[in-house]
């Protein structure tokens, strides 16, 4: 079986000054379907740069991207974006909902982006927020919601479109310990229930220790952890 996501040999560096800064060096992992990986590194390691090369929205120097066995190297930007539409969906610390739109709109869009129509999007939609315990306030714009109900309306957004891929940059960097714990809980649920797979960046060790694999980023390069 082919992986989900695999990245071969992954350059990146600025070359803004007499010497280059390297930010990758030859980075590659593989993530197969169903898995979930947790990627551990100190600030400034690198951490978000690699995310969003895995997810199409930065192209490295060198390497090669693959999503679901298909190569992404010449693919045009119109292209890539196909692609982070369909089979890539994307969690970040901050939620970034849209603020004059309901949690259930907030969901929806994507879908109808995608062509579902209202109807399709809606139903859902309704289901997500409801797998995610936050069906009850559906109806409520971000405002009226807290941290940890922003960022299950921001996973549920993220799934909405059936990804074969989960990318999450610190999906629980904003929130205290317990909204944490239970927010990484109900994301780590919906990714195996939906047989997804989930590459999530963290400081959190002990949430780490709950994934399938662990790795990291030392001198550019990605490092397996045991």
């Amino acid at each position: 079986m082919k992986p989900v996501l695999k990245l071969s040999d992954i350059d990146l560096y600025y070359s803004n000054s007499d010497k280059p800064l390297i930010v990758l060096d030859k980075a590659a992992f593989t993530l197969n379907r169903g898995e979930t990986m947790a990627l551990i590194a100190p600030s400034g390691a690198g951490k978000s740069t690699l995310l969003h090369i895995a997810g199409l929205l930065e192209r490295p120097n060198g390497g090669e991207v693959e999503v679901c066995g298909k190569s992404c190297s010449g693919l045009n930007d119109n292209e890539r974006t196909v692609i982070r539409r369909s089979e890539i969906g994307f969690v970040y610390q901050f939620h970034y909902l849209l603020p004059e739109f309901t949690a259930l709109e907030n969901v929806m869009i994507p879908q109808m982006i995608a062509g579902l129509n209202k109807k399709e999007a809606e139903n859902r939609a309704e289901k997500l927020l409801k797998y995610l315990r936050i069906g009850h306030r559906a109806g409520h714009r971000p405002s009226e919601l807290s941290g940890g109900e922003q960022q299950r309306v921001a996973i549920a957004r993220s799934v909405a479109n059936v990804p074969f891929v989960l990318l999450a940059d610190e999906p629980t960097g904003n929130l205290d310990p317990i909204t944490s714990e239970y927010v990484f809980r109900a994301l780590t649920a919906l990714v195996r229930e939906s047989g997804f797979s989930a590459l999530i960046a963290t400081h959190n060790h002990a949430l780490a220790k709950q994934m399938d694999r662990r790795i990291t980023l030392k001198a550019g390069k990605v490092i397996e952890l045991s």
